[in-house]
């Protein structure tokens, strides 16, 4: 890949470190599940680099917490607004509450990992319900936002958080919500994180001649409350953490976990640039058998494939 974008940045870099020498004041961001984990240093880092940072989260006394840690060390606004992803009439609501204000970053954060077979309001499948569906149907109402925010030289971006469970499984166009087929949480998660990276795709299709850019991010492994449905024992089975129940040599911090979502908010070295797929602050590499746990699969950035999901949510969504 010899045209691969990269940056000074790698995978031990912290959020921080990428925003360092950037100037936010004025620019209006959006982070998704901003009250915890990587969604929260993601926030901060913004914050603290002078942008308005609004956490759009379901839990109010996560978010009233974490809004009151930020604001500490933020030189930019933090405040919360309600969004359960699960509720297409929630994500519809927080869109019209938004109104019309410029949008300069969307961080498309939140997600659930890995639970037993459950519905949205909607009735869709947990997990690309939450992860996809709600997000897409949040991104395309924001979309006149966003594009109010883009200038030239300064493209408006989202960034939509995917992750190396991607290559578990592609988009099951057939059945996508196990309404026919045995429900697995690993393969359902595998084609809700496939389907965070096609809809970089479809939408930096549609909007990059309108000042607006899509990437998505593999923020690397890293233990927070994603992890909530998986019991100790099967994370030790996995190989994430040891018999004393520590993280295995290679997992992030989770500052460490938000420097690839804040580079593709960010980094000039993607300016003008959309969808592709991240991880440790550069262009991912494609996957391989020797580096089973990086790298990104082709059915993760295949043009019809997206074109396909771009319909089906539309179909799903009404939006």
């Amino acid at each position: 890949m010899s045209d691969r974008i990269t940056s000074p940045f790698g995978r031990k870099s912290t959020a921080r470190e990428v925003v360092a020498d950037h100037d936010l004041t004025g620019r209006t961001a959006i982070v998704t599940g901003g009250a915890t984990g990587i969604g929260i240093e993601t926030a901060r880092a913004l914050a603290e680099a002078g942008a308005d940072v609004v956490i759009a989260v379901r839990k109010p006394d996560l978010a009233e917490a974490a809004v009151a840690d930020i604001a500490r060390t933020a030189k930019g606004k933090v405040e919360w607004s309600m969004l359960d992803l699960a509720s297409l009439g929630s994500v519809r609501a927080f869109a019209d509450r938004w109104d019309g204000r410029p949008l300069d970053l969307l961080i498309n954060n939140a997600g659930v990992m890995a639970c037993p077979l459950d519905r949205t309001e909607d009735g869709l499948e947990m997990q690309i319900g939450t992860n996809h569906f709600g997000h897409y149907l949040l991104t395309v109402l924001l979309a006149p936002a966003l594009e109010k925010a883009s200038r030239p030289g300064r493209t408006s971006r989202v960034v939509s958080l995917s992750s190396i469970g991607h290559r578990r499984s592609g988009v099951n166009f057939d059945d996508p919500q196990y309404r026919q087929r045995p429900y697995d949480k690993w393969e359902s998660y595998g084609q809700a994180k496939t389907a965070n990276s096609l809809f970089a795709v479809g939408f930096d299709k549609r909007f990059k001649d309108r000042g607006v850019r899509a990437n998505a991010v593999m923020p690397g492994g890293i233990l927070t409350p994603l992890q909530r449905h998986l019991p100790i024992e099967e994370q030790q089975a996995l190989g994430w953490l040891d018999e004393h129940g520590k993280a295995r040599e290679g997992f992030k911090t989770p500052e460490q976990g938000a420097s690839t979502s804040i580079w593709a908010a960010v980094g000039p070295e993607l300016e003008g640039v959309g969808g592709l797929y991240l991880e440790d602050c550069a262009q991912a590499l494609a996957w391989s058998k020797e580096q089973p746990w990086a790298g990104v699969m082709p059915h993760a950035l295949d043009a019809e494939a997206a074109e396909r999901l771009w319909a089906l949510s539309q179909e799903t969504t009404g939006a």
